[in-house]
């Protein structure tokens, strides 16, 4: 497919794509705003040496990070209090054992390096032009080798997804009727946490995982956490991949995704699954830029089985390809001949249960967007205002649909303002979004991609938490902040 013209973007990852004599920019129109705003540019160029300085910042900071981490139980590792079995703790642990593990201390050192690690990632970003393929790949590498060797940081979605592989084919029972506390006196039990809510999980990962090796469950862990970094280095090939076929520099775009803290800490450290999602959701852009429609349709089916909110793709696929009705005809035969017997894989599996979106979905975060609204109304983020954001949701994809200009950018507003309505708002959700704000000709884009990824980052920094406590103030004080906690309680 030939690439949406877009003016040529400037040497800046951050700059905007014209200029007036002025040193005035205007910055393109978006979904969000029916005005155009000027801001003067800055022109923040930086060279290799500085670029190289912040890459090995960011190395170090993740290493100091996985070493606590590996040193022993400690807040840094959810329920390693509990348990925390050498296989976990991993090859590392013999090395930094007995490093300090006082909860204040760590949420304070975390919070520093995370600090740190943001500030180095806008050096990169700005070096970004000015680096060689060779620094970048090398030091890529050397980030997913240095989060291999820890254990999952901040939350223990990893044994959750092994606790549910467990319970269906190690115990017979299907996790999408069953929960995680069926299986009380199996050993993933004491490490897992959502022990009442039964798998919010897609039936294509859930299948995969029942093909681990389950009658162990420390080589299924090392398996699940070494497919999932070389999960996040397929993913990095494909934005490169995706950059070259739309004739934007790859470098830039690879290192706007790669070298955020979140994806680093959040996403590749916690070894989340989103990975899975992401790989066919960005195939299919792929495959949609080379032609090959119909295979676009059907690969994105395979990350709408793993996680449903990639189905948000699919429209700005056809969008992509009017008003050449033939090629959006070739991509939804692709996408409903992958669904058929994704379908039927499913029902022979799970019967016709469906993964479990409805009870996470009405949990609160303090500070996901719809609880401080709801807190600057007075109300938290209650029942009749989350209505309201998904509402909005459907809103913003439909004017972004009959929209004009980059698909790919109005497919990652429209993955912005998911991500702004969703209750249960974690960090790692920003990964859905960087890929698309790198590959976009938007730069107001990857402005707010970048806004949102600070405002994560310090929302979620331990001492933000030590601060907000110490003050008396809780975002869930609300009848709604309480009615959450209160159903957290029961499913976990």
């Amino acid at each position: 497919m030939k690439a949406d013209s877009a003016p040529a973007e400037s040497a800046l990852v951050l700059s905007s794509p014209a200029a007036s004599a002025a040193g005035e920019v205007a910055l393109p129109r978006n979904p969000a705003t029916w005005f155009r705003l000027t801001l003067p540019r800055y022109r923040v160029g930086l060279g290799p040496l500085a670029g190289r300085l912040a890459m090995i910042s960011v190395i170090l900071g993740a290493g100091a990070i996985v070493a606590f981490a590996v040193s022993g139980p400690s807040t840094l590792v959810p329920r390693s209090n509990e348990v925390f079995p050498g296989w976990e703790a991993g090859p590392l642990h013999a090395l930094f054992h007995g490093l300090p593990s006082a909860p204040k201390t760590l949420g304070w050192g975390l919070s520093g390096v995370l600090v740190v690690m943001l500030l180095a990632y806008f050096v990169i970003l700005a070096a970004a032009r000015s680096l060689s393929l060779r620094t970048i790949v090398v030091g890529i590498l050397a980030l997913h080798l240095i989060l291999l060797m820890s254990p999952p940081l901040q939350l223990t979605d990893m044994f959750n997804y092994l606790g549910y592989a467990r319970l269906g084919a190690l115990h017979g029972l299907n996790p999408y009727t069953h929960v995680i506390k069926d299986e009380l006196n199996d050993p993933v039990y004491l490490m897992s946490t959502w022990h009442n809510l039964s798998s919010p999980y897609g039936q294509l990962f859930t299948a995969a995982t029942y093909l681990l090796p389950l009658g162990s469950l420390a080589v299924s862990y090392w398996l699940v956490k070494t497919i999932t970094v070389l999960a996040s280095l397929a993913f990095l090939a494909l934005v490169w991949q995706c950059a070259r076929m739309l004739g934007r520099d790859p470098r830039v775009a690879v290192v706007f995704v790669a070298f955020n803290p979140i994806y680093l800490v959040y996403a590749i450290g916690g070894f989340h699954n989103d990975f899975f999602m992401l790989i066919p959701s960005l195939g299919a852009v792929a495959l949609l830029l080379a032609r090959r429609d119909r295979t676009a349709g059907a690969v994105l089916m395979l990350a709408v089985f793993v996680k449903f909110t990639a189905i948000l793709l699919l429209p700005f696929l056809l969008v992509a390809v009017l008003p050449d009705r033939r090629r959006a005809l070739q991509i939804l035969l692709g996408a409903v001949a992958a669904a058929i017997p994704l379908a039927l894989l499913s029902v022979a599996l799970f019967g016709f249960s469906l993964p479990n979106l409805q009870d996470q979905s009405t949990l609160l975060t303090w500070f996901s967007i719809p609880n401080v609204v709801g807190l600057l109304l007075g109300s938290g983020g209650s029942p009749a205002l989350l209505r309201l954001f998904d509402v909005a949701v459907v809103v913003a994809v439909i004017v972004l649909l009959r929209r004009r200009g980059d698909w790919i950018a109005r497919a990652g507003w429209a993955t912005l303002a998911l991500i702004a309505s969703l209750a249960w708002l974690m960090p790692w959700y920003v990964i859905w979004l960087a890929p698309l704000a790198a590959l976009s000709s938007s730069y107001r884009l990857r402005q707010v991609t970048l806004a949102l990824t600070v405002f994560l980052v310090l929302t979620f920094l331990p001492a933000t938490q030590i601060i907000i406590q110490a003050q008396g103030f809780n975002p869930l004080g609300t009848p709604a902040g309480h009615a959450s906690s209160l159903l957290q309680k029961q499913l976990s």
